[in-house]
């Protein structure tokens, strides 16, 4: 596969394109169907000031767009992308400035998660700013062995979690391999929402546990907002938007690579996502 058939199979599928404009665009195409958008910037692992500062205006013209344009929808920033491969103080500065210009436009912010090694100070920098800046959410992986544990004092504190399966790979020691194990870690997980979170986000396209959560929520009667990730399953997506809150993650800039690589190599779901790259995804 060559680069230019790669680039242009991966940004028509997964990625809405290379500019703000492009993200906007797809944003509003699941906006007629009754499906927000979480963008995200694409880019991480920064150890240049130069690319940080790059990723921080992004985001600043981006709350920009997404406010003149109406669209609905959230963004979701990487701890790496601002800084946090250079410095914690770097990274939380650079947070707080995008949670204040989020605030201020009315849009709400998630902080993706990403390796092993970054956990602890992403959740930290999250507590530390939540009691000033309540939209704001965090994303847990239900294949990490320590998200249980960082579940319960994020929600204690009365934090909002997107529940992912997870796609970064680490130690046996700190991680569960096998799907059987994560899909059973991930109903722990979401048990434990159903029950002490009033506001939270499923991120799965495994309609078993889409169904278990409808189900779940049917009982408590909880904001449950179902997310999936862009040309994977749109149309899984749109008919559950018919009945349920959906949002879709959409990415977008030049950094395809690192994106599009830990989606093939996902858990249990390299036949999904091998097929979304030629199948129609209605959006």
């Amino acid at each position: 596969m060559t680069r230019g058939f790669a680039e242009r199979l991966f940004a028509g599928r997964w990625i809405a394109g290379p500019d703000i404009g492009d993200a906007i665009e797809r944003a509003k195409r699941f906006n007629i169907r009754n499906i927000s958008a979480i963008l995200n910037y694409l880019g991480e692992e920064y150890t240049n000031e130069k690319d940080v500062k790059n990723a921080v205006s992004t985001y600043t013209r981006l709350i920009k767009a997404i406010k003149e344009s109406g669209v609905k929808a959230s963004i979701s920033v990487k701890p790496t992308e601002l800084g946090l491969s250079i410095s914690y103080n770097m990274f939380e500065h650079n947070y707080r400035l995008i949670v204040e210009s989020a605030e201020s436009s009315g849009i709400f912010v998630w902080m993706d998660m990403e390796e092993p090694e970054h956990i602890e100070s992403a959740i930290k920098a999250y507590l530390k700013n939540l009691g000033a800046h309540r939209r704001t959410g965090i994303c847990l992986q239900a294949n990490m062995k320590r998200s249980f544990s960082d579940m319960k004092a994020i929600l204690r504190q009365g934090g909002t979690i997107r529940l992912v399966k997870g796609a970064y790979s680490s130690d046996e020691s700190l991680s569960y391999k096998h799907k059987e194990q994560i899909d059973n870690n991930f109903i722990k997980l979401m048990r434990y929402m159903f029950l002490h979170a009033r506001i939270f986000t499923i991120a799965t396209h495994d309609t078993g546990l889409i169904e278990l959560a409808r189900r779940l929520n049917a009982k408590h009667e909880r904001h449950v907002t179902y997310a999936m990730l862009n040309g994977i399953r749109n149309n899984l997506a749109i008919r559950l938007a018919q009945t349920e809150r959906v949002s879709v993650y959409v990415p977008f800039g030049t950094e395809w690579v690192p994106y599009s690589y830990r989606r093939l190599k996902e858990s249990g779901h390299a036949k999904i996502i091998f097929r979304s790259l030629f199948e129609k995804q209605g959006i």
